[in-house]
């Protein structure tokens, strides 16, 4: 098995001839490398862990009305509330099992991270956000028809008999799940809070991974985001897990696992 991360949280997973595209999302505002849309649409199906702008927005120009696509009943609603096509679109759940070539894909329970006060203010006392205030109010307006609760996120383990990811598109967890431990590979969103390490640490107490590797850390919504520090995420890693790996994620790179 190996993946690629195009920015955001866009993932491509590779085992085989069977390859699975994770919350794609064509940068509509990001001012980072583009993704590569012939390669995504070679994707076998899609996989949405929570159905936000930036994981979910974009989704009919991947999948083409062809690949199907996999999200909660909450982005469903959204895909008609907002008139994306739906013919492609197949509702999971906590508990669900898909089976797609090479890949078995589990769907766990998962938690949106709440945004901490000290993110807010950076963002709302930004000079860019000020000089760039048309965008900023374009960009809100555009994120509040893909508005969820808290409580509608997914993770997801997949597994090719061989190897195992475990996909985080949120930082929380859900209180008494039994989550998937020593993974070979743990991806988690470094993203939406001051410290994102605290909510790192935390997870990888839970999950126990052997790998772990971060996206969503890029500034993917000038000018309401910025790109997030990552000093602090390889030293985390290794308090909490001396013998675990940690990837600084480049994008439109592969990585085995």
């Amino acid at each position: 098995m190996r993946f690629k991360w195009y920015g955001t949280a866009t993932l491509l997973f590779e085992s085989g001839s069977t390859r699975l595209l994770f919350d794609p999302y064509c940068k509509k505002y990001a001012d980072s490398a583009p993704v590569p849309l012939e390669e995504a649409r070679t994707a076998d199906a899609i996989f949405i862990t929570h159905a936000h702008l930036d994981h979910f927005c974009d989704v009919d120009i991947f999948s083409e009305g062809v690949r199907p696509v996999y999200v909660s009943q909450a982005g469903i609603a959204l895909v008609q509330k907002n008139g994306l096509a739906d013919a492609c679109m197949h509702p999971i759940a906590a508990g669900d099992e898909v089976h797609i070539g090479a890949f078995t894909v589990r769907a766990f329970p998962a938690r949106h991270c709440r945004f901490d006060l000290l993110t807010v203010l950076r963002v709302l006392f930004s000079p860019r956000t000020w000089l760039h205030f048309h965008d900023a109010v374009s960009l809100l307006d555009h994120a509040t028809k893909f508005r969820i609760r808290r409580n509608d996120v997914l993770a997801f383990e997949i597994s090719d008999g061989q190897t195992n990811a475990l996909i985080f598109g949120s930082a929380d967890l859900v209180p008494h799940t039994d989550y998937p431990r020593n993974a070979d590979l743990l991806v988690f969103p470094y993203q939406g809070r001051t410290r994102p390490q605290k909510k790192l640490a935390r997870i990888l107490q839970v999950t126990n991974p052997k790998c772990v590797a971060i996206d969503h850390f890029d500034d993917a919504f000038p000018p309401i985001t910025y790109r997030v520090g990552t000093q602090k995420f390889a030293p985390t890693v290794k308090s909490v897990l001396p013998q675990a790996t940690a990837i600084l994620t480049q994008q439109n790179v592969w990585y085995d696992v």
